[in-house]
């Protein structure tokens, strides 16, 4: 009896200290992309931490980049806590890369009214892609999806086939063929569906999960994911991307404005930041270099238009090029490349003019303001003498004898002397 007591209150002690009933949740309804992939990644390091029993990831999702999904799945297949994929709310989806993370999960489920499957690879603009490529992109997919399904002892055949086939399934579907485990209508149900349920990680080893009360522990997303996740969209990335061009452009080209640089500095840097978790295809970068290059040749070439032209096919097509991504949701739209392209080629060309035009205006002030202006010889020049110019009297010498009194001109300035000429009768009135 004595053995006993003491036996019962070890695993007491081992289970309070082992945090056995702490389940961790997250929420991920968005688009499988970079931010996606660290959010899981802090999730699963604060079940680690925790030593929770089990970590449920909600999920409702239209897919996604391969390589922020590749970094999921490993994340799910190697984490030291059991890993349960839950599709919801009714009406959620595990589409595409979704399906993978699925299928990677050591329990999947779905709600009532959810579907998930149709995870056939396709190109950057969401075209079919070419065969050649596309059957290696296939195959690398099916193999992926094989491994995972393998692995987690669920059927391979149609697993590949939401892969080849573009196979979607419901809840109940799923379920019948065995390729998720648990049907639950909330959170509540499918804790309690879990409780005393004995899962095989992916490692093999069998673990029971014990949720009799069950502690529930929330991760969110942190302002960096947050912040990452709203910029991280190719729409905004592209627009801090040309909003940082045109911002520093503008400061170069009017020193002393400030707000436009320091606005433009931070833009680029959120951009730069963006884009470098997201595909970007730099032959889209350099076109929209190019189409800048052609908006500044066409204010100082008589192109009569055609490098305008030629700077806005290129930039659309950079554009449109930037972003190489297999859901439309993550390259930059046509309703915001369009519009942009006619604004940015607007502003460019109008900011040059501006600085071409103040580059054209004669001096008013300094040394250079005198060239040209017209004044009066109060002495005889011959060649040296005096004259009124500008409001003040000067030294000046003439390349040929100047009467007292006659009107002259300011054709150079050699240090404090001023070079004149005679002002024919029908070149003006004299200062």
């Amino acid at each position: 009896m004595l053995s006993r007591i003491v036996f019962s209150c070890l695993c007491l002690a081992y289970t309070a200290a082992a945090g056995a009933e702490t389940v961790v949740v997250m929420r991920l309804e968005d688009t499988i992309q970079p931010a996606s992939m660290r959010y899981l990644q802090r999730g699963l390091r604060t079940a680690a931490a925790e030593n929770a029993q089990v970590v449920v990831l909600e999920l409702n999702t239209p897919g996604g980049l391969l390589t922020s999904l590749r970094q999921m799945t490993t994340a799910i297949t190697t984490s030291p806590r059991p890993v349960v994929v839950y599709v919801t709310p009714s009406g959620a989806q595990a589409a595409s890369a979704g399906f993978f993370l699925l299928m990677a999960a050591d329990v999947a489920a779905m709600a009532p009214g959810t579907n998930a499957g149709a995870a056939h690879p396709v190109g950057g603009q969401g075209e079919d892609l070419e065969k050649t490529i596309a059957e290696k992109v296939t195959n690398d997919a099916a193999a992926l999806i094989r491994s995972l399904a393998a692995q987690r002892g669920r059927p391979v055949e149609w697993a590949e086939k939401a892969v080849r086939e573009s196979v979607s399934f419901t809840e109940r579907e799923a379920l019948d063929k065995k390729l998720i485990e648990l049907v639950a209508a909330d959170r509540n149900e499918l804790l309690a569906k879990l409780n005393g349920m004995e899962i095989k990680r992916f490692s093999g080893a069998v673990e029971k999960l014990v949720l009799t009360h069950p502690e529930i522990k929330l991760v969110t997303p942190s302002p960096g994911d947050k912040l990452l996740s709203a910029i991280a969209h190719p729409n905004i990335a592209y627009l801090l991307l040309l909003l940082g061009i045109l911002g520093l452009y503008f400061e170069l080209s009017h020193p002393g404005a400030i707000f436009p640089g320091v606005l433009g500095a931070i833009s680029l840097l959120l951009a730069f930041f963006a884009l470098s978790v997201l595909p970007v295809n730099y032959v889209g970068v350099l076109l929209i270099l190019l189409a800048i290059g052609f908006f500044i040749a066409e204010v100082k070439v008589t192109s009569y238009g055609l490098l305008t032209v030629a700077g806005l096919v290129c930039f659309i097509l950079g554009s449109a090029m930037l972003i190489d991504a297999p859901l439309p949701s993550l390259r930059v739209g046509w309703g915001v490349i369009l519009p942009t392209a006619f604004v940015v080629a607007a502003v460019v060309i109008f900011l040059l003019s501006r600085v071409l035009s103040a580059h054209r205006v004669k001096p008013v002030t300094g040394i250079e303001g005198m060239l040209g202006e017209q004044g009066t010889a109060v002495s005889d020049l011959s060649p040296q003498g005096k004259v009124f110019v500008h409001g003040e009297y000067w030294e000046a010498i003439a390349s040929q004898p100047v009467p007292s009194g006659t009107p002259v001109r300011v054709v150079a300035v050699r240090g404090s002397k001023l070079e004149v000429e005679p002002v024919p009768p029908e070149g003006g009135k004299g200062a």
